[in-house]
């Protein structure tokens, strides 16, 4: 008997600059990751890497999806370029940009592969930045824009959209520290605003992909976030692991679920904020509030957590626990209560909207990619998550980061997440052990686990 529920989307996931290359092609205007990569200083991106060809999945995205029906994925979640739609952010629409999409979400669905856009993955059109960016409330309305045209382009072709990737790294990676683009290190108050203008965003698309695609389009959105599990399966161990996910920290509240969540889902603020984000509320309009527009999902990106006792305080891990390529924890757990939590909180559907591990992958002399770790990690955390469904939690579908190796951000090529490895060299595609080993999980349902 499956561990899954019947009509349970497995996919897998990838996003537009990580992937597609062709960053000035027919017409597409220059995004604030194509400036953070080309800085002459080399100060920003690993080996002065650029996310200029990637996986070169603009010209290969049909050869993409062919390998994805190979290996039995019902979805792709895939992030669309707003500059490769408006090149400016918020002047006229680029056909040929438009048509990029148009045809892979075509290829797509021919293939009997559901298409899952998210209309927001950190790359915003350069203009946009040059006007201020998420810190200036006139880019809430471009982006409300954009995702008007994008679905009404789309429509009867994508049921289920997200409209923004992790708030939490767009706010403090690209504003907060610096280490994401537009690269700036801005006060925390700074940070709040960015938040609110990214809850309007959010709400802002949601209304327009629901005038322009029909009532029955799903929009969610994506988040991360600080994630703990018990470290004893207690009701006390559970409830304090719960506080301690959500506990806004001095600090530490930037990589928060709550300051986006609550703010979209529950319309309000945690009654206990830092400082710099009460300084901020206190300048919010109340009619703001009225704006925000819950989800009708919530996607959640899980890769790592941290165990905490019966008094919500992390519990040292031990010495040589397990790591994996890029050095993060492998904690399985979190896909267990991570689901139980959010679903506690906010009462949604939820979608794992990414999990996988990074891996030392390499092409073995039998012209192969063997990546049994990566399957370890996978199968474990599938278990775990299995628990969360069978608790009750309303999970509707498992997207594998990544479908392929790509630009891993600040780490340029120096990590690879793909089931499918990528030779950057000459961008042949070979599939990895755990690509074919997930395509068996797809067949039975979760059942082989």
């Amino acid at each position: 008997m499956s561990r899954f529920p019947q009509g349970f989307l497995w996919g897998a996931a990838c996003a537009s600059y990580q992937c597609e290359g062709g960053w000035d092609a027919d017409g597409k205007g220059p995004s604030i990751w194509d400036e953070f990569c080309h800085d002459a200083a080399g100060r920003h991106i690993k080996n002065g890497d650029t996310g200029d060809v990637a996986c070169d999945s603009y010209h290969r995205f049909r050869e993409d999806v062919a390998l994805m029906r190979e290996h039995n994925i019902r979805a792709y979640r895939f992030s669309v370029s707003w500059a490769r739609v408006i090149p400016d952010g918020d002047g006229d629409v680029n056909e040929p940009g438009l048509r990029y999409y148009e045809e892979l979400v075509d290829e797509l669905l021919a293939n009997g592969i559901e298409p899952l856009a998210t209309l927001y993955h950190w790359d915003l059109p350069s203009a946009l930045q040059d006007k201020g960016g998420w810190l200036n409330r006139d880019t809430v309305e471009a982006f409300g824009r954009y995702a008007g045209i994008f679905a009404e382009r789309m429509k009867g072709k994508i049921k289920k959209y997200m409209t923004l990737n992790e708030p939490q790294c767009i706010a403090g990676l690209g504003y907060g520290d610096g280490r994401h683009a537009p690269g700036l290190v801005l006060g925390e108050e700074k940070v709040a605003r960015v938040y609110h203008h990214l809850c309007l965003a959010h709400s802002a698309a949601y209304r327009a992909v629901k005038a322009a695609a029909g009532a029955d389009a799903q929009v969610g959105v994506v988040s991360c976030g600080r994630l703990t599990y018990p470290q004893k399966d207690t009701p006390e161990n559970r409830q304090a692991a719960y506080e301690a996910t959500f506990a806004l920290r001095e600090h530490e509240w930037i990589n928060s679920f709550n300051i986006f969540l609550d703010s979209v889902c529950l319309k309000r603020y945690a009654d206990e904020l830092p400082e710099p984000v009460r300084r901020f509320a206190e300048t919010v309009d109340p009619a703001d509030w009225e704006l925000m527009e819950t989800p009708d999902f919530i996607g959640v990106n899980a890769y790592t957590g941290v165990m905490v006792d019966e008094t919500g305080e992390p519990v040292k891990p031990y010495p040589g626990f397990p790591l994996t390529g890029c050095k993060w924890r492998v904690t399985p757990e979190v896909l267990h209560y991570a689901p139980v939590q959010l679903a506690k909180r906010y009462g949604l559907p939820l979608y794992i909207t990414e999990n996988g591990q990074s891996c030392n992958d390499r092409i073995f002399l039998d012209g192969q990619v063997h990546d049994p770790d990566r399957i370890d990690y996978l199968h474990r955390y599938l278990l775990e998550l299995a628990k969360a469904v069978a608790e009750g939690v309303d999970l509707r579908g498992y997207m594998q980061w990544s479908i392929l190796d790509n630009f891993e951000w600040g780490e340029g090529y120096n990590e690879r997440f793909g089931i499918i490895y990528v030779d950057y060299r000459t961008g042949r595609r070979i599939p990895k052990d755990s690509a074919r080993w997930y395509a068996k999980v797809i067949e039975t349902n979760g059942e082989c686990l």
